[in-house]
């Protein structure tokens, strides 16, 4: 697909509807977490200073279309001023009057932010009524918001048909990064899967066994996959209903020759809670009153020995049970291994997801990937194949 950018794109006297995604994690009234924010400020940036009358809009939390102050979008309004180092106006609605006479009191290079899209129910209903009230605000329309875009809603697809649409540097980059890493890779490429349920992730791992060469299955989901074929797997967590699709998606791979590594060796403990007395076994050597909580030192150091043989890496989800020490090794043992890789120019290496994005944060290694996207569902369906509306929308 052909994206339109905002290469070369007169922004000039214009209102720029811009499409973001502030919603960000907030705690006790206080944003925990500025990631999505600082993403956000380069495309702002740049059609302010091209003279654009720039006019944000988001959604916030799930207030199920009626007007909740605690989900309002002020707080974002500061916090963007605060990281931009310019004034941002808020308007306490996102269309009407009260949001009209905001956006027409801006001059060149302005920037507001408009209340919460949810507070409409036509928001997440796709209301082409609350898609027009929101195009009669705007000349151009830019979606930043990649991690909503797999969403049909009124300020991400529904918009996007009434305006002149474009994506912003954000969208532009995640779309980039994710086509290198699955689009049209560089080979051998290889998918890190974790997480806990193969129920989850079916049509993902469907979908990568037909395009990686290598396939990682980590996680608690890898239990079901050893318990499918007959390893036993002690008091682990795994989806004995699910052991006929493990089956297939092995022999599946099998056909499309990709190759599924599974772990060789497990940290195993009697109890999940933090530092427990552990023991490291074969994986076919499992107590039966045990629970496998992280992939093992064998595992990972065969990981780690395919490195250097691949071209392109995709991660989602962990190999253990990385919010508890000491299940985090593995997973950040080899976070560490894929970032030396990346960083040397030898290995291209783009993750994605919540879990993944947290577990690369603790293993210090977030911004040492070639691209870690902040996109949960997105992120997913994308990897998944699915078309996302939002991105599709703006497309040329």
């Amino acid at each position: 697909m052909t994206l339109r950018t905002l290469d070369g794109l007169a922004v000039a006297s214009k209102r720029v509807l811009l499409r973001a995604d502030l919603n960000v994690p907030v705690k006790d009234g206080k944003i925990t977490d500025l990631t999505r924010i600082e993403r956000l400020c380069p495309t702002i940036r740049e059609l302010a200073d091209k003279g654009a009358r720039v006019v944000v809009c988001s959604h916030f939390d799930r207030p199920k279309g009626k007007r909740v102050p605690e989900m309002s979008l002020a707080p974002m309004a500061v916090a963007l001023s605060q990281v931009l180092g310019r004034p941002v106006r808020f308007a306490e609605d996102c269309i009407g009057p009260v949001a009209k006479a905001v956006v027409d009191s801006l001059a060149d290079g302005d920037i507001c932010l408009l209340e919460n899209t949810r507070f409409y129910p036509g928001e997440e209903k796709n209301d082409p009524a609350m898609a027009a009230d929101l195009a009669a605000l705007a000349d151009i329309f830019v979606n930043d918001a990649f991690s909503a875009a797999h969403r049909a809603h009124a300020s991400t697809e529904g918009v996007a048909h009434l305006l002149p649409s474009y994506a912003g540097r954000l969208m532009q980059r995640e779309l980039e990064a994710l086509t290198a890493a699955l689009g049209h890779p560089a080979r051998p490429v290889a998918a890190v899967v974790g997480g806990a349920k193969v129920s989850t992730k079916l049509d993902l791992l469907g979908n990568l066994v037909a395009k990686v060469d290598v396939l990682i299955i980590g996680g608690a989901m890898a239990n079901t996959f050893l318990a499918a074929q007959g390893i036993g797997v002690g008091k682990s967590l795994q989806e004995a209903e699910m052991h006929g699709t493990a089956l297939e998606i092995l022999a599946t791979a099998k056909a499309k020759g990709c190759e599924v590594i599974l772990p060789v060796d497990a940290v195993t403990a009697k109890v999940f809670a933090a530092n427990p007395p552990t023991e490291t076994v074969a994986i076919a050597a499992v107590p039966a009153d045990s629970m496998i909580l992280d992939a093992g030192p064998q595992t990972v150091a065969l990981l780690i020995a395919r490195l250097p043989s691949l071209k392109t890496l995709v991660w989602n989800g962990p190999l253990g049970a990385f919010e508890m020490a000491p299940f985090d090794a593995a997973t950040t043992a080899l976070a560490q291994a894929v970032a030396a890789a990346t960083e040397s120019g030898a290995l291209l290496s783009v993750g994605g997801g919540g879990d993944t994005v947290s577990a690369l944060r603790h293993a210090g290694v977030l911004d040492k990937l070639s691209y870690v996207s902040s996109a949960g569902g997105a992120f997913l369906e994308w990897m998944e194949g699915k078309v996302l509306p939002g991105v599709a929308a703006i497309g040329g």
